[in-house]
């Protein structure tokens, strides 16, 4: 049985879950001073009883959560899979890429380990992507940071603070969610800047998005200070949001058309 202490913070968590539809581990943590080790396993305790499901940074309420990484390759796997193909597409001979990491960014790592082209370097921040790519022969730098048990990935402000230092051709980031209203965003500010980061390191950044992810809202925004080059997408978003894409001078791509 949990202490107390703990069984209140539980509750809260619920709570915030409940009101907010999203809450990020790094706002839990300073909110009830405990580390995101503690948060994390309170939020695998509550997902465990149907409370609330956990995703990259943070827990959503159960009717609009993601599933874990597991599930969510299997989840819409064939637009994932044509999103992967359309993004290693963009990819040419003696480039540098960046990768994501990501159940969508996942499949333009498998994509470019079945047909690399010449000369590639990757930069990788998710422990599955670098060894599919290793093995398939592709040169891969794996960024360094702490390592996010949830979504096999490093994280954190030692990502950040590697980018400048590589000249990067192409990256393709993932987010959490596209608002009607063309706000790119994902569940906790950590995420948030190290993807606006990523994306102002390159000098090409593309977004990539499966339908799941219209309309849904994280707590934090994606902002970079350069334009995106565009957001790469299995299917056709709704007008309002192609529209506020396109006010935006962000190009959607859609897999479905190529």
């Amino acid at each position: 049985m949990p202490r107390p202490i703990a069984a209140r913070r539980l509750h809260e968590i619920v709570e915030s879950v409940e009101a907010a539809k999203s809450v990020s581990v790094e706002e839990l943590a300073e909110r009830f001073g405990v580390s995101r080790e503690t948060i994390r396993r309170d939020l695998k305790a509550l997902a465990a009883q149907g409370r609330l499901d956990v995703v990259h940074g943070g827990a959503l309420k159960r009717e609009v959560a993601d599933a874990p990484f597991a599930e969510r390759t299997k989840e819409n796997a064939a637009g994932k899979a044509a999103i992967g193909r359309a993004a290693a597409a963009l990819v040419e001979d003696g480039m540098v890429a960046l990768l994501d990491s990501g159940a969508t960014t996942h499949e333009i790592a498998v994509a470019l380990a079945g047909q690399p082209p010449k000369d590639l370097t990757v930069l990788a921040t998710s422990l599955r992507d670098a060894l599919a790519l290793t093995r398939a022969g592709v040169r891969v730098t794996m960024l360094g940071g702490e390592v996010d048990p949830d979504d096999e990935a490093t994280t954190g402000l030692d990502v950040i603070a590697a980018l400048p230092r590589y000249r990067i051709d192409i990256a393709f980031v993932g987010i959490g969610g596209l608002t009607p209203e063309g706000d790119v965003t994902v569940f906790s500010r950590v995420a948030a800047e190290t993807r606006a980061v990523m994306l102002d390191a390159a000098r090409q950044g593309f977004l990539v998005a499966d339908s799941s992810k219209f309309g849904r809202a994280g707590p934090s925004r994606i902002a970079p200070s350069r334009p995106v080059a565009g957001v790469i997408v299995d299917v056709a978003p709704p007008a309002r949001l192609r529209a506020a894409l396109k006010a935006q001078g962000i190009a959607c791509i859609v897999a479905e058309d190529l």
